[in-house]
Parts: structure tokens; C-alpha cells; sequence
């Protein structure tokens, strides 16, 4: 657990009641029993996983340029919430 974590913890505990903190300590204690095993992929397995599934279509491709992309994106976007706006 990240340092960040265990403080925000500790700060949680520390603005909760006593039965609060108990309940959130048996919560925790179970959740030791339940706690999935990580298993981390390999370049292999990713690879696999990615062949598997379709390419992805980028939207708007043709431009090069992030800036004008993100424009173009925004631009788009208000457009299309201007014709729902309008509908209604």
C-alpha cells in the first residue's frame, strides 16, 4: 500500500466513530481472504490479446496535427450538442 494511501486511511479513521472503525477493520480483514492473485502479462500475452481483437479506427486520422485535432473534436462536439438543443 502507497504511503499516499495509508495517510488518507489513517485521516478517514480518525473522523469516523468507534464502531465505524471496527466495521471498516473487519471489512479489511475479510477482504485479506478475497484479495485476487495479480498475475502480470508478458510482451507474448499481450501481443496474443491484441491480435485478437479488431483494429481500432481512429476518428479523424487524416490530421496530423494534436492541436488541430482537438479542435476539430471540440468543434464536432458542439455542433452535434447544438442539433440535440435544437430538436428539443
Amino acid at each position: 500500500m502507497r504511503y499516499h494511501d495509508r495517510c488518507r486511511i489513517t485521516r478517514t479513521s480518525q473522523i469516523t466513530s468507534t464502531k465505524e472503525r471496527k466495521e471498516l477493520a473487519k471489512l479489511l480483514i475479510d477482504t485479506l481472504d478475497n484479495q485476487p492473485i495479480q498475475s502480470f502479462k508478458t510482451g507474448d500475452e499481450i501481443a496474443h490479446y491484441i491480435e485478437q481483437h479488431p483494429p481500432i479506427e481512429l476518428v479523424d486520422s487524416h490530421i496530423d496535427d494534436p492541436v488541430e485535432w482537438v479542435a476539430t473534436q471540440r468543434r464536432k462536439r458542439i455542433e452535434q450538442l447544438n442539433t440535440l438543443t435544437e430538436d428539443n
